[in-house]
C-alpha cells in the first residue's frame, strides 16, 4: 500500500487524453500504460538496491554525487528545483484546477484557482510536518475511494461500448510509428513517477532482502492494474478519438453514465485528490536542497528549519513560488515534456551510477537480472529523453538550457563556500 501510494496521483485522471492524442488505437493505448509500468518495476528495483548500497539523506542526489562528481549531483538538484519537482507540480495542479472548474463551472481563470491552491497549501505545510501529515492521509483515502468509484461505476453504467481491438496499429510500423508510441510514453511514465521512491519502504520491512523484492512488485503491479483499469474504463466509454478530444476524461466518462450531474461530483472528488499531491510534493523534494546547501553548493537558508515546526521554509516556499511561475508559462502538455526530459536524464545516470557503486563497495548488486536489466532500464531512459527532443525541440530546450545554466552557477557557489 505504501508504494501504491507513492505512485498513484492525479496524472492518471488527465494523462489518458494525453496518450490517446499520440497513439489513436486502444491496443496502443493500452499497450503504453502496460509498458510504462513495467520500466517503472525495472527502476523501482535498481533504485531499492541503491537505497541499499547508500542509505544516505538526499537519495538520488547522493547516489551521484558519490558516482559521478559533486557537479551532477548538483546539476540534478539544480533542475530538481527548477524544472523536476515544481514541473510536476504545476502540472498536477492544472489538472486540479481544470477539475475544479469542471465541478464547480466557475468563470474564475484557471490560472487563478491554480496560484491560490499553492499558495493556499505552502501556508498548510509551513505550519508543521504534523499537519500536513494529516492532510496528506486524508486525501490518500479520497484518493482511493474516487479511482474505486471511478471503475466501478464507469463499467456498470456506462450500457454502450466504444472498445475496440482491431485495428492494432494506428499507422504502417516504422519510425514515425515508434516516435508516436514513445510520445505517448512521456504522459505514462509521468503518471508512474514515484516508483522511485518505492525503496524508501525497506526500512520499515522486517526482511528487507526478501519481503522488498515482492513489496515492490506487488504495489507496483498494483498500480499497472488500477491504470489498465481507468484507462480500459475511458476507452470503453469513449474510445480512443473521443478520450483524445476530453481534458478532462474521467468527467467525460462520468457524464456518459449519469448525466451533467456525474461528472460533476467526480470531477470535485478528483480535485480534492489532486491536493494530496501536492501536500506530498510541496514536503519531499526539499530534503535534496537541505543535502545541498549541507555540502555547500545551494543557498544556505535551503537548510534553515524553523525553530519551532522544524520545517524548511524557505525551501518550501521557493519552490511553490516557482510552481507558479512555470504553471502560468506553459501549457499541460508542454510542461509534461518540460519535465520528462530532465527526470528521465537523471533516471539514466541514477541508475548506471549502480555500477559505479556495487563496483566501488565491492558488493553484488541484488537487482533481478542485473546486469543486462539494469543495462536495458538505462537504453530506455536514453531512448525516451533523445525521442522527446526530438519531438518537441522547443519544450525541451528550454529544459536542457536550464540544466547547463547551473554548471557556471556551482562554480561560483563553490567559490563562495571556499
Amino acid at each position: 500500500m505504501l508504494v501504491m501510494n507513492g505512485i498513484i496521483g492525479a496524472g492518471i485522471f488527465i494523462n489518458p487524453y494525453v496518450v490517446a492524442k499520440q497513439v489513436h488505437t486502444s491496443p496502443l493505448i493500452l499497450g503504453a500504460w502496460l509498458l510504462g509500468g513495467v520500466v517503472a518495476i525495472a527502476g523501482a528495483f535498481i533504485y531499492a538496491d541503491l537505497a541499499r548500497l547508500l542509505p544516505e539523506v538526499g537519495g538520488q542526489y547522493a547516489y551521484l554525487r558519490e558516482a559521478y562528481s559533486p557537479l551532477v549531483a548538483f546539476l540534478y538538484g539544480w533542475v530538481l528545483l527548477l524544472v523536476i519537482q515544481t514541473g510536476g507540480m504545476a502540472a498536477v495542479t492544472i489538472t486540479f484546477a481544470k477539475y475544479f472548474l469542471e465541478g464547480t463551472h466557475s468563470a474564475v481563470p484557471i490560472w487563478v484557482i491554480a496560484v491560490v491552491s499553492i499558495a493556499a497549501l505552502t501556508i498548510m505545510n509551513c505550519f508543521g510536518v504534523r499537519s500536513g501529515g494529516t492532510l496528506q492521509s486524508g486525501l490518500m483515502v479520497v484518493k482511493v475511494v474516487v479511482i474505486a468509484m471511478f471503475v466501478v461505476l464507469g463499467m456498470v453504467y456506462v450500457k454502450s461500448s466504444n472498445l475496440a481491438f482491431h485495428p492494432v496499429l494506428d499507422r504502417p510500423f516504422g519510425g514515425g510509428m515508434l516516435s508516436a508510441f514513445g510520445g505517448a510514453m512521456a504522459p505514462v511514465l509521468f503518471s508512474y513517477a514515484g516508483w522511485q521512491t518505492a525503496s524508501f519502504v525497506g526500512g520499515e520491512l522486517k526482511n528487507p532482502g526478501k519481503d522488498l523484492p515482492r513489496g515492490l512488485l506487488m504495489g507496483v503491479g498494483g498500480v499497472i492494474a488500477i491504470y489498465l483499469a481507468v484507462s480500459f474504463v475511458c476507452l470503453r466509454a469513449l474510445g480512443p478519438a473521443g478520450l483524445a478530444a476530453t481534458e478532462t476524461p474521467a468527467s467525460s466518462v462520468m457524464r456518459a453514465a449519469f448525466g451533467n450531474t456525474g461528472a460533476r461530483l467526480i470531477a470535485v472528488a478528483i480535485a480534492i485528490s489532486a491536493l494530496g499531491f501536492l501536500s506530498q510534493g510541496l514536503l519531499t523534494a526539499p530534503r535534496v536542497y537541505f543535502a545541498m546547501a549541507e555540502d555547500g553548493v545551494f543557498f544556505r537558508e535551503m537548510a534553515w528549519l524553523h525553530p519551532a515546526t522544524r520545517v524548511p521554509v524557505f525551501a518550501i516556499v521557493l519552490q511553490s513560488v516557482l510552481t507558479m511561475v512555470i504553471l502560468l508559462s506553459g501549457t499541460f502538455e508542454q510542461i509534461l515534456n518540460y519535465v520528462v526530459v530532465m527526470d528521465w536524464t537523471f533516471f539514466g545516470l541514477s541508475a548506471a551510477s549502480l555500477f559505479v557503486l556495487s563496483k566501488a563497495s565491492g558488493t553484488k548488486p541484488r537487482v533481478p537480472g542485473h546486469p543486462y536489466t539494469t543495462l536495458l532500464f538505462c537504453l530506455a531512459c536514453a531512448a525516451i529523453v533523445l525521442n522527446t527532443i526530438y519531438r518537441y525541440p522547443a519544450h525541451t530546450g528550454v529544459a536542457i538550457a536550464i540544466m547547463l545554466s547551473g554548471v557556471p552557477v556551482y562554480y561560483l557557489w563553490r567559490r563562495r563556500a571556499a
